[in-house]
């Protein structure tokens, strides 16, 4: 079983900076790719960006520039950055795994509000 435990997020202003964190913990188990989701209500899950466990990303073009993904392999831990934010940028984001057997792990969600 694989647990993820996000931090980080919260409260910013339009134009500021937030970072979430994503840890991911159990056994039997091999992550390949790590990333984020968003999903504001009453609309679909969207990708906003993942890392593969060799490093390649791939970023939503609404943040390339904008957000940058990376990782710590050893730590099971990727780290969202995210930079200019605008209110649009307000939603729950979501962590996700995925092993190398192709399951697919869920964070909790971690709420961000970006203020104008």
């Amino acid at each position: 079983q694989v647990q993820l435990v996000e931090s980080g997020g919260v409260l910013v202003q339009a134009g500021g900076s937030l970072g979430l964190s994503c840890a991911a913990s159990g056994s039997g188990f091999s992550i390949n790719v790590m990333g984020w989701y968003r999903q504001a209500p009453g609309k679909q899950r969207e990708l906003v960006a993942d890392i593969t466990r060799g490093g390649s990303t791939n970023y939503a073009d609404s943040v390339k520039a904008l957000f940058t993904i990376s990782r710590d392999n050893a730590k099971n831990t990727v780290w969202l950055q995210m930079n200019s934010m605008k209110p649009e940028d307000t939603t729950g984001f979501y962590c996700y795994v995925r092993s190398y057997r192709a399951s697919l792990y869920w964070g909790q969600g971690t709420q961000v509000t970006v203020s104008s």
